[in-house]
This record gives C-alpha cells, structure tokens and sequence, in this order.
C-alpha cells in the first residue's frame, strides 16, 4: 500500500532536480511506503534526461510529462490525479524534505484522520512562525490562525481534494498558491499541525523562485480578487469570514501602502499601486475586516479608503522609527531551566514611549506620533491590548531554526502620568533545555535569544539584551550536556551554548561542583585526583579567583 505520494512540479530544473532528490528518495517511512511522481512541464533543458536516470535507478521515482502550462498549478493537479498515495505532498523542485518528515506527517494524518497536515517550515527563506510553536493534534480555521500559511507545501488527504474537487488555477495565475489554500482550509473538518522541522524551503542561487517573478499591480491584486472571492464563497458573512478577510488586507492590502514599500516608491509608480489598493479595499472587504484591525493598521485602513495619500507617506515616515525596548528585569536558574522575567514596549523614534492619551473617557493614539498628519486626529484606540502579543524566540544558529519556549506574557497599559499611557508586555519565559527543541532536547551549538512583539499593530522583533547577572553554567540531562548562557557579540544578546552529552571540561566541571548534583560533584573529585600535583593546583587557584562566565569563556 502506498501511503504518501511526493508530487513535484519540474521546469528547466537543471542539477537544482539532484539537488532535492536525497532528501525525497530516502525517507525513513520506506521506499514501498511511498512514491515520488515528477511532473516535468515541457522542460527544455537537459531536466527529462536527469529525471530518466532517476526513474531508472529507483523505482518508487515515476516521471509524467507535458506541454508547457507556464505555471506550478497543472503539473501539480497531475499528479494529484496520476497519486496512488493515499496522501499527496507537494514539493517544490529547489526545495527539500527532512529525512522523517513522511513519515511524521503520515504518522499525525492518519491518527486524526486528518484532510490537511502542516509540517514546521524551515530553510533559507522561511522565518519563524509561531503556528508551528507545537504540535497540533487537530483543528480547523475557525479555531487556529492556519490562514497565516497560505503556501501548498503540505501534506493533503487525496480523497479530500478529489471529493472536494480542490484544484490549483492552471496557467500564469498569482497567487495560485493561495487561492488553492483558501479553498482547502475553508472546507477542511480536521487539519494537524506538526511542530517538528518537515520541509526546507530553499531560495535559489540565480533568485529564480516562482514567486520572484515580477507582475503589475493590476494583475496581482486582480488574482488577489479571486482569493477573497474564494472565502466568500467558502463561509457566511460574519467573524470568521472577516478574521480570514483581515489577513490577505493586512498583509496583501496594505503592503504597498506602508513602510518601507510606499518610502522606495515616487511619483506615479506610488499613486499607481495607492489606487489599486483603495479600489480593491472598497469593493471586496466587509467593514468588519478593517474594524477588527489594532490601532495603527485601522489607522492605514482608514487612510487608504478615505484617499490620504500623502497621509500614508507620512505615518509610514514616521513609524518606521518605531523600535521595541525590551527590559530584561531578572534571569535565573530553577531546576535546571532557565526563567527569563521581562517587559517588552514600544518606543518612537525621539526615543519617547509609543503612547495612549486618555480625553474624555476615550483612549488617543500617540498625539504626538500622528501631529499634524490629516485624516489621523484623535484617532480613537477602543481596544488596545485585543491584538497585543508576544514572546521570546531562541535561534539555533547552526541549523537556522527556530524555537518557542513557554512564555507567559501578558499584555496591560502602563501609567505614564497625565493621563498617558503605553502597551506592555510582562511576564516569565521559560527555556528547558531538555525540551525546548520541539518537546527534544537543545542540539549542541551556540542559540540566541530574540523578544518580539506586535503592539497597537506595530511588529519588531530584537536581540535580547540585558544588565542582569546570568546564571552560572549548569548542566542538564542524562549523561549529563553543560548549558552556558551568556550575554556576548556587538549587541550583548543573550545566548545559550549547549555542548555536547558527557564532555564536560576539567574547569567546568569545578565550576559546576558548588551547584552540581551530587554525582557530577563526584566526578568532578575523581577527575581532579587523577591531575598532576602541580596541575591540579593551578585548577582550583583558577577556580577560586575566576567567576563561573569568565573562566567558561576562556575554556
């Protein structure tokens, strides 16, 4: 029985097709398991050679061939329909799987009997998402934010597409991809969620990705149509129809409008795409979409429907001096995790606090962010903590992922006097190292820690930076890793070195003995008698007058 079908869409591929091959021909689910189906779109490079001599040495690898359709979308529904895998997964020709990753996805797919299952997306051009921050067992789109991944490169049920009839926009569509997405998401009754890193999402040397293709306003926001039209017809008007709106005009909408789109652009290459954009934001959203907008996004909303071009410009000068302040107010060690306490605001660009004024009962954006800015006097801010969120991130810099510890943050407004007031978030974050790496432990390496934040619709995310004393090494695990964090680098980031289990140095392990359990401390002794006189010596001379971080570093 074959339980998952690899479709991958072929054009001009070139060596980028060995390239992605490894990682597709040896999954850990079994060869018998699986089958690997290349579309080839009328390549006219040497590809349907490279793909023959695939086909020929391995046989769960069959080519199909077609005339050239200029797009991903009719090599991808060929395959659907060519799959005899119970479960189709659509790969891109440059992109990449990790080596378990059918085998987890098929494994999650059929415990949940699920339509759509999400693996975490890594790679050279995915940043960190918090929709993979865990596994998700099911849900639906009306329950968790699944609108937010709009790419295809997910696992699908192929009776769910078929009976569905869920097909990609074949030809020279934008935005297939998510035109596909909506559909699927607003039909699907179960939808998983893998937290564990599945598909590597590569940008090409010669910048030759799909989606780097140019087009013209009017073609992309005219497909752009075409998606919110596909979620209209999928729901009833009403909040979950204005929550799935909300995003394609906060993110597709507004881009050219904001920073730093709308400061790069001059003259008519400016007033062309404002023009779109307002007359697509008129005709196609509900007025429920841009009233559930936080208070700076509603504030472009507003400024688009209404014709301030000049407006945007400046609200667009202006808050893109907005940066975070991010206050660490106390780093410490319980039970071998790491507690991390901090405050997370906003700041403007004069280095004063993203401010509320409170007139009359009613909450006022930043007077003096928005100064003289027409369209934007006081603009009301009914709800400031609705949208209010955030979280700290730790990067494994080696392998480029990213990683959700538990974080409580939580968001409330500050007094500042005189009736101010600023959006915060406080609250503790806390790092295990034993589980931190999707429910694994840290691999060895060197990880930093970031804060990010999105408030009053303003999102940064920045090292994180402190003052306070870090913990002194410890060590975590069974054989025993030494975790060592440490403020360092240009910016004084926090990070997190993990060694490897069991090799623990001479000088770390007295280091640890005061705090250690009681074997480590054993086996700390054991090493030192077995030091030269002289040498053993020096080490506790070192370890009396060193402080844990600096004979750590120099170790």
């Amino acid at each position: 029985m074959i339980k998952v079908s690899i479709v991958v869409p072929v054009h001009n591929a070139g060596d980028y097709i060995e390239r992605c091959a490894p990682s597709l021909l040896h999954q850990s689910i079994g060869r018998d398991a699986y089958e690997i189906i290349y579309v080839d779109d009328g390549s006219t490079d040497d590809s349907a050679a490279r793909l023959d001599q695939l086909a020929a040495r391995h046989p769960h690898v069959r080519v199909v061939r077609q005339e050239n359709s200029g797009w991903p979308g009719k090599p991808r529904n060929v395959g659907v329909r060519t799959a005899r895998g119970e479960y189709v997964q659509f790969v891109d020709q440059d992109d990449e799987l990790t080596p378990e990753a059918l085998e987890r996805l098929h494994r999650l797919a059929t415990r949940n009997a699920s339509d759509i299952v999400l693996g975490k997306v890594v790679g050279t051009i995915q940043g960190p998402s918090s929709l993979f921050r865990r596994t998700v067992e099911h849900c639906t789109v009306e329950d968790t934010p699944l609108i937010e991944s709009l790419t295809p490169h997910k696992m699908f049920r192929r009776a769910f597409l078929l009976d569905e009839e869920i097909t990609f926009p074949e030809g020279p569509v934008r935005l297939e991809d998510q035109l596909f997405m909506a559909r699927a998401y607003v039909r699907a009754k179960r939808v998983s969620i893998l937290g564990d890193p599945c598909y590597v999402w590569n940008r090409r040397d010669d910048g030759g990705n799909t989606s780097s293709r140019a087009t013209t306003p009017e073609t992309y926001y005219g497909h752009l149509r075409t998606v919110v039209e596909a979620i209209k017809e999928g729901t009833e008007p009403g909040p979950l129809q204005d929550h799935l709106l909300r995003r394609s005009y906060r993110v597709e909408l507004l881009r050219p409008v904001s920073e730093p789109r709308i400061l790069k652009r001059t003259g008519s290459s400016r007033e062309r795409y404002f023009d779109v954009v307002r007359r697509m934001a008129l005709d196609c959203y509900p007025p429920g979409v841009r009233d559930g907008l936080p208070a700076i996004t509603r504030l472009r909303a507003h400024l688009l429907e209404e014709g301030n071009l000049e407006s945007l410009v400046e609200l667009a000068r202006r808050a893109q001096g907005i940066r975070p302040q991010v206050t660490v107010d106390d780093i410490r060690r319980c039970d071998d995790r790491l507690v991390i306490t901090t405050t997370i605001g906003m700041l403007r660009s004069d280095g004063e606090p993203l401010t509320l004024v409170e007139r009359y009962g009613r909450l006022l954006l930043d007077p003096d962010l928005l100064a003289d800015i027409k369209g934007a006097e006081d603009w009301e801010v009914p709800h400031p903590l609705g949208d209010a969120r955030g979280e700290l991130l730790v990067h494994d810099v080696a392998r480029n992922l990213w990683w959700y510890p538990d974080t409580d943050l939580a968001a409330r407004t500050q007094p500042l006097g005189n009736g101010r007031h600023r959006v915060i978030l406080t609250g503790e974050t806390t790092i295990d190292p034993l589980t931190l790496a999707g429910g694994t432990e840290m691999p060895p390496g060197t990880h930093l820690v970031w804060a990010s934040a999105q408030l009053l619709g303003v999102g940064r995310r920045a090292p994180l930076t402190g003052t306070p004393s870090c913990p002194a090494p410890f060590t975590a695990g069974t054989p025993p890793r030494l975790v060592h964090p440490a403020w360092g680098g240009p910016s004084g980031q926090l990070s997190l070195s993990v060694g490897h289990p069991g090799h623990i140095s001479v000088p770390h392990r007295l280091f640890l003995h005061a705090t250690a359990p009681p074997g480590v401390r054993r086996a700390a002794r054991t090493v030192l008698r077995r030091l030269p006189k002289d040498v053993r010596g020096q080490v506790r001379t070192l370890a009396r007058r060193a402080d844990p971080w600096t004979a750590a570093r120099r170790d």
